[in-house]
């Protein structure tokens, strides 16, 4: 990536530009992809504190299926502000980081411990990008390519979290 890319990548789009565009507003979390530091671990906070305000309002079923929707709405709403900004997977871009982790909340324990490891190992796991994730952050570039990636570290959220139950009982 070239330098003026680079400095493009971090710099944070404008309130402007966030209300440009509904999708522009979606892809960046609602304003907390526009964090100067950490917008990633901003986008997970914010997810975390918006799931509360959620979930009351819908089944298990019910969530299950409007974050498959959320997940489709956000490769086009990811894509058209990765084009518009002229960077696929922006640090702006946020909403891969809140749909994925709204899915581990789901499934997650609501008691604070379980929670909190919740968001560390996503925070590692989306960071880290094992395998799968890397190969859809290094060779998928599109909207599809940036949501898959942090649905990735979901699952190995989950799984590790699934495991710790086990284990703990």
């Amino acid at each position: 990536m070239s330098e003026a890319l680079t400095i493009l990548a971090t710099k944070a789009p404008s309130w402007r530009f966030l209300f440009a565009h509904p999708a522009h507003l979606v892809a960046c979390g609602f304003g907390s992809g526009l964090s100067p530091v950490a917008p990633g671990t901003v986008g997970t906070l914010f997810a975390w504190a918006s799931f509360p305000l959620l979930r009351p309002w819908m089944s298990d079923f019910e969530l299950l299926g409007g974050l498959v929707i959320c997940f489709v709405g956000g490769v086009l709403a990811v894509h058209r502000t990765g084009v518009d900004l002229g960077v696929v997977d922006h640090g702006s871009i946020v909403w891969d980081e809140i749909v994925p982790f709204w899915l581990v909340l789901l499934f997650c324990p609501a008691e604070w411990p379980w929670q909190m490891a919740a968001f560390a190992l996503f925070r590692l796991f989306d960071i880290g990008k094992p395998q799968p994730a890397r190969y859809f952050d290094e060779q998928v570039k599109n909207g599809f390519g940036v949501m898959s990636d942090d649905l990735v570290a979901a699952g190995y959220t989950l799984l590790v979290l699934a495991m710790a139950r086990f284990v703990l009982g």
